[in-house]
Formats: C-alpha cells, sequence, structure tokens
C-alpha cells in the first residue's frame, strides 16, 4: 500500500512538472526555437498565411512550404493519408505555395510557379481534375495552366481567378454558387462569364463573394437568411452588385462580413448567436455597419462567430462562444466586437476553432479540437479558451 501512494505522488508530481515545463516555456522565449524531440515544443512560426474551414487547417510559412493539420478523413491535409494529425504535417510534395484555401472536406492551393493543386474530397469533383475519385489525399495538378492568382475552396466546389482577372469554378453548382447562370456541376475549371476584372474571392460554403478590380462588391449561389446581402432571401445564379460602395476585403460563411474602403466594418446574413456583432440576434438582409470606428484591417467570417483585427493590430471576436472560439477565456456568446489582445496581423475561422498570426509571425489557436485543429498536440490551454501556440514539434 504505502508503494502504492509513493507511486500515486510522484506521478501526480510528474505532470505537475510537466504543465510547469509547458507555462515556462510560454514564458521563455529562449524556448520558442529548441531542437524537435527535446521534449520541449517547437513553436509554429514564420508564417506568412493561414486558412481553415471545417475541422481542419493549413498554412503556408515565409519559405513557401505548406502545413495542415485537424481532420483528415478525406486526405484534405494533403499528406499522402486519411490520419488526423494534431500538429502541422508538411504536404507530401515539398512545394514551393504562393496560396492555399481549406474547404469543407478539401483544399485547393497555387504553387509559386503559377500552377493550381487539390486534394482531400472529391465526390462532385471539386478538385477539378475530370474526375470524381475520391478521396485523394496527394496533391493533383488542375490542368496545365501557370496564370491562377487567387483560389477559394467552398462545401463541395471550388472557385479561382487567374491573373488576367478571369474567374473560373468547379465541383458542386446546386444553388448557383459558380455564378454561370446554370446549376450544372463541372468536373474541371469552367470559365465565368467574360469579364477580366475580378481581384477577390471568398466561399460561404454554397455562396460566394467577390471584389471587382473596381472595388465593387459582388455576390451568388444560395441565400438563405440574406446572406448575399441583395435584401431578399431569393437565390442568384449570377453575381449581383451589392451597394454602390467601394469594398477592400470580404469574408463569407452562413454570415457575410466586408469591410469597405473607408475602414468600416459591415455585417449581414445569419445572425442566430450574434455573429453580426450588432447587438442582436436578428438576422439582416443587407449590410448593416458594425460600430462607427473606421480602422478595421482584415476579418474571417465562421460558422457562427466572426474575428477581426484593427489597423493597431487589436484583435476582436463576437457570436457562438459554445468551444471558447472566441478566445476570451469563457463560453459565453457575445453580440458585440470583444478585444481578445493586441500585436495581431492575420485570423482564419474554421467551424468552431479560431487560428491568428501574431506580428512576429508565431501561430495561435483557440476554439474546438476534437480533431485536432488547433494543432497544439491536443494540450489543454493552461487558461482555459484562449489562445495558445500552434506546436510543430518536439512535445
Amino acid at each position: 500500500m504505502k508503494n502504492h501512494i509513493i507511486k500515486k505522488i510522484t506521478k501526480t508530481r510528474f505532470y505537475t512538472l510537466c504543465i510547469m515545463n509547458y507555462a515556462l516555456c510560454i514564458i521563455l522565449s529562449s524556448c520558442t526555437n529548441p531542437s524537435a524531440g527535446s521534449g520541449i515544443p517547437t513553436f509554429f512560426s514564420d508564417v506568412k498565411t493561414i486558412t481553415a474551414y471545417k475541422n481542419h487547417t493549413a498554412a503556408i510559412k515565409e519559405d513557401g512550404s505548406l502545413w495542415a493539420w485537424g481532420r483528415n478523413d478525406c486526405g484534405q491535409l494533403g499528406d499522402g493519408t486519411t490520419l488526423e494529425k494534431d500538429v502541422p504535417v508538411q504536404e507530401k510534395f515539398r512545394y514551393r505555395w504562393k496560396t492555399v484555401s481549406a474547404g469543407y472536406a478539401h483544399t485547393i492551393a497555387i504553387r509559386e510557379d503559377g500552377t493550381m493543386w487539390a486534394w482531400g474530397d472529391n465526390g462532385t469533383g471539386q478538385l477539378g481534375d475530370g474526375t470524381t475519385d475520391s478521396p485523394k489525399p496527394n496533391p493533383v495538378k488542375i490542368g496545365d495552366d501557370t496564370n491562377w492568382e487567387a483560389g477559394a475552396a467552398g462545401e463541395e466546389y471550388s472557385i479561382a481567378i487567374k491573373k488576367d482577372g478571369s474567374l473560373w469554378a468547379w465541383g458542386s453548382n446546386y444553388y448557383g454558387q459558380f455564378g454561370n447562370g446554370t446549376q450544372t456541376n463541372s468536373l474541371e475549371p469552367v470559365r465565368i462569364g467574360t469579364e477580366n476584372n475580378w481581384k477577390t474571392i471568398s466561399s460561404g460554403g454554397v455562396h460566394t463573394m467577390a471584389i471587382k478590380k473596381d472595388d465593387s462588391l459582388w455576390a451568388w449561389g444560395w441565400n438563405n437568411a440574406g446572406r448575399l446581402g441583395n435584401n431578399t432571401t431569393t437565390e442568384s445564379w449570377i453575381p449581383i452588385q451589392i451597394g454602390t460602395d467601394k469594398w477592400k476585403v470580404v469574408s463569407a460563411n452562413n454570415h457575410t462580413v466586408a469591410i469597405k474602403n473607408d475602414g468600416s466594418l459591415w455585417t449581414w446574413g445569419y445572425n442566430g448567436y450574434g455573429q453580426l456583432g450588432d447587438g442582436t440576434t436578428t438576422d439582416s438582409l443587407e449590410p448593416i455597419q458594425i460600430g462607427t470606428e473606421n480602422n478595421w484591417k482584415t476579418i474571417s467570417a465562421g460558422y457562427l462567430h466572426t474575428v477581426a483585427i484593427k489597423e493597431d493590430g487589436s484583435l476582436w471576436a463576437w457570436g457562438n462562444n459554445w468551444d471558447g472560439q472566441l478566445g476570451d477565456g469563457t463560453r459565453t456568446d457575445r453580440l458585440k466586437p470583444v478585444k481578445i489582445g493586441d500585436r495581431w496581423r492575420a485570423v482564419a475561422t474554421g467551424e468552431y476553432h479560431t487560428l491568428a498570426i501574431k506580428i512576429d509571425g508565431v501561430l495561435w489557436s483557440w476554439g474546438a479540437n476534437g480533431y485536432g485543429q488547433l494543432g497544439n498536440a491536443r494540450m489543454e490551454p493552461l487558461i482555459p479558451y484562449t489562445p495558445t501556440r500552434v506546436i510543430l514539434s518536439g512535445w
């Protein structure tokens, strides 16, 4: 009995020391780059861009390498397997990448040479390789073009812009989310319209938001709860302009969030959990301004929450908070923006998780982690429901 008690005390002390060691590592800057396998984590740094959709996350580092983690049942991580990962793993072929976008269960990305690649679920042709063979856990090249500029992966479709400003889509088109006036699916990229003035795009799952080079905002696809922003709930199979103002960034999900050129913040669509940020839970069929400040820089619309960064680097969040995806240390929904911290430069939201890059290039995450989508080796945060650093290796 005495030996059993000693073993129990020793085990408890060991776990206490582990937690203290992890806490010390967060405090000491010397712990940010230890050698892999040392028992002390190497944090994911030098991050250039991030993306998340449902339960997986992907990021590109400054050196052009692409990493992913989280759910992988359809091969959406691109590492050649269908096994989920709770720390970042590099895509199998180790190419150099320019952009990446995570969809429901697939991922599309553009290499630095301008070629388009995709991997993961392909049941409706959302990879664009002319087949419906699925899953595809390795990156597959989409055609031979070398002039792709930007892409967005949705629920079961993909949409992208070439360097000449032309717009292309493939996969499922059941809700008219291609914007070509039909509901016809396509197993490979089809051109949308004849214009060459598209600049940025965002997929809301089954609707699309885009900004043209003249900074006008356009929407099409499913319009449940007014997510298109044209003061109706009627879906549109072709792009329709939203107002006449000038816009610089847009992010879509069940609701839509956008920032005008003057820095003002606007939201519309589904608002059941306060994700519009106007202090209510009432849906809006058209853009409504959030607050009166004109200093918003970038935004990301999650499934039921929103996260945004101001010009001063402060991070704000609102909406559903079931899994602590707002990062304010609680699980309380917020109907208006609440400040999470300072010194941030980029943000991405998944279904119930959030990721953000600080100005030093280190990646942080918070919220749901059932599939390892936080990338922290499933370590519980020391303070529940607050940002924790993404771990690259060593734990």
